[in-house]
């Protein structure tokens, strides 16, 4: 369970298993609020994670060719 425990300025700090870190305001929604429960779900963009790979390869082609 994800709580938003407060906001700091530009931040949210978030409570996670007796934990807390911070994330950018503007990646919740607009009306969240201190005490509300975040539901967070992640999944793996493969298109972008190929795009990556390509420009990292290419990048470090460049950097070692002899």
């Amino acid at each position: 369970m994800f709580i938003i425990d407060r906001f700091e300025g530009d931040l949210a700090v978030i409570e996670y298993q007796g934990q807390t870190f911070a994330l950018p305001r503007h990646l919740l929604p607009s009306e969240a609020k201190e005490g509300q429960v975040l539901r967070l779900e992640f999944f793996i963009d493969h298109n972008e994670t190929r795009k990556r790979t390509a420009k990292i390869k290419r990048l470090m082609d460049e950097l070692f060719q002899d």
